[in-house]
């Protein structure tokens, strides 16, 4: 999360810190994702940003993490949800369209446009619910209980 924090700061895209640094923008994402760096990648990473290595090793360390790191954390994670939905609703609401149309030109006494629309629209409604967190159970206080659950502790 730091990588993206400092980059966004910077107002770098992926592909440009990844030519400074010499990298991927596939590492550079999964960076970001939170998976784990090799030490050449994060050397590369704090020569960039300008910062001391220890303190862009030290990222990966959640048990060091204090509360407002954690809820950063938390708030680019959700911020990752809405955007995938919203890429996922720009897509629908380009796709459709187009699917009308061709359905039209092509065959227009069959309306199967509406097919795709229809099951593609309950995928997207899933979507919105899970990014948006309005889904009644499988929810935030749902995960609550269960860890709880599992470590033991009273409800």
């Amino acid at each position: 999360m730091l990588v993206q924090k400092l980059r966004l700061q910077r107002g770098w895209s992926q592909q440009q810190l990844a030519q400074l640094c010499g990298l991927s923008v596939r590492t550079i994402q999964r960076i970001e994702r939170g998976q784990p760096a090799s030490m050449e990648t994060l050397k590369a990473l704090a020569s960039v940003f300008e910062i001391e290595f220890s303190a862009i090793s030290n990222e990966d360390n959640m048990a060091t993490a204090t509360a407002p790191e954690l809820e950063e954390q938390h708030a680019f994670l959700q911020v990752r949800k809405l955007k995938g939905f919203y890429i996922h609703l720009t897509q629908y609401c380009l796709m459709i369209p187009l699917l009308c149309i061709i359905n039209l030109l092509t065959n227009p006494s069959t309306l199967w446009f509406i097919w795709p629309a229809l099951g593609w629209g309950i995928g997207l409604l899933v979507h919105a619910a899970a990014a948006f967190e309005v889904t009644p159970f499988l929810g935030a206080q749902w995960e609550k209980r269960q860890v709880e659950k599992r470590l033991g502790r009273p409800l």
